[in-house]
């Protein structure tokens, strides 16, 4: 695919803190959508505290209770304190992140110039994002978005589920799926009578993370799961799979864009396509990415080497990629659906 020359479309120096003792740290794995003429993006928005010294660690907690957010501060030479790293860090052998993520709206009319809200979208609420919101997919059903989410605490991460029509007023639907599942991605369309989607729940008995494919009668209750596809050994996507952008329709099948990583952490963008009428049957699979992280915001950054899809529009037959690159910034690539199915083998 050919990255936009305007790389990177959207930074953290682009967005707005929702609170002013707070910074931005990331902007990035944004969920994708259409309306009228515009294009939006739900941005998973990290924030830490602001004015941090070097000596303490910060972690900040949605109080559900309360309805409030907390900030919890441990010395950085507290013996109790172990497994730091930029992410996160234990104390006591508790889990404490060192940024907490909302989803914040940004819209642009060509796709590349995009204007970020000043205020979430959706920010945590429940338990179960206590420490945040993550990572949202976007499928449009008739007149309806229905947006997945990752929610994350102690007790997992969780799958979400939230509906608007317009982007200015959400509906929250719960957990749709237990924990840990993470890159739930709907189709835009009933199959045989069902919904459907792409799912990948993680069990420390698996070898690898790997995609799996649910169906439900009214997109709220999900069940008849079915393991889809497993990562490759010693290829590109050898450490774990997962979903990407909502599955494209074409006359071969649909065309899946998804994620893969190496037991290193290298995240690349591939292609997998699957039988219009039984989305469980594969019927090609990218050997090679069709995007690699190499230039600097893709291999520098809060977490270098990763290129994380999430979401992509599809105009006059032409595709645009948005990934989260280095877990900081928001970047595009295009190419045709033709140009995408042709490094497919015909099956």
């Amino acid at each position: 695919m050919r990255r936009l020359p305007q790389n990177p479309l959207v930074q953290p120096a682009d967005v707005k803190p929702s609170r002013s003792d707070h910074r931005v740290l990331g902007a990035f794995n944004p969920g994708v959508a259409q309306l009228g003429h515009e294009t939006l993006l739900l941005l998973r928005v990290s924030e830490t505290p602001a004015g941090a010294e070097d000596e303490w660690l910060s972690s900040p907690i949605w109080d559900a209770e309360r309805g409030e957010l907390d900030v919890v501060r441990f010395r950085r030479d507290d013996p109790d304190v172990t497994e730091v790293e930029p992410r996160g860090f234990r104390h006591r052998g508790l889990l404490y992140l060192t940024s907490i993520s909302h989803l914040r709206l940004a819209r642009s009319y060509d796709g590349v110039d995009f204007t970020v809200a000043n205020t979430p979208a959706l920010f945590p609420s429940e338990a179960t994002e206590a420490f945040g919101i993550e990572d949202c997919r976007i499928t449009r059903l008739n007149e309806t978005y229905w947006i997945t989410y990752k929610a994350v605490s102690r007790d997992g991460i969780c799958i979400g589920l939230a509906t608007t029509r317009d982007f200015v007023t959400y509906e929250r639907h719960g957990i749709a799926f237990e924990p840990h599942n993470l890159d739930v991605v709907m189709f835009p369309e009933q199959i045989g009578g069902d919904h459907v989607a792409l799912t990948r729940p993680e069990t420390w008995i698996a070898e690898a993370p790997a995609m799996w494919i649910a169906r439900s009668p009214d997109l709220l209750h999900w069940g008849r799961h079915e393991l889809l596809m497993k990562p490759r050994p010693g290829k590109w996507d050898s450490g774990r799979v997962g979903a990407s952008a909502v599955p494209i329709p074409t006359g071969r099948g649909w065309l899946e864009i998804y994620h893969g990583a190496t037991p290193e952490h290298e995240y690349c963008a591939g292609l997998l396509l699957l039988d219009r009428e039984d989305p469980t049957k594969i019927l090609a699979r990218s050997e090679q990415p069709i995007l690699r992280p190499t230039e600097p915001y893709e291999t520098e950054g809060f977490f270098g080497g990763v290129i994380f899809a999430s979401g992509a529009t599809v105009r006059d037959g032409k595709v645009t990629l948005y990934y989260g690159a280095s877990d900081d910034t928001t970047a595009a690539a295009e190419a045709t659906v033709e140009e995408l199915l042709s490094t497919l083998p015909a099956g």
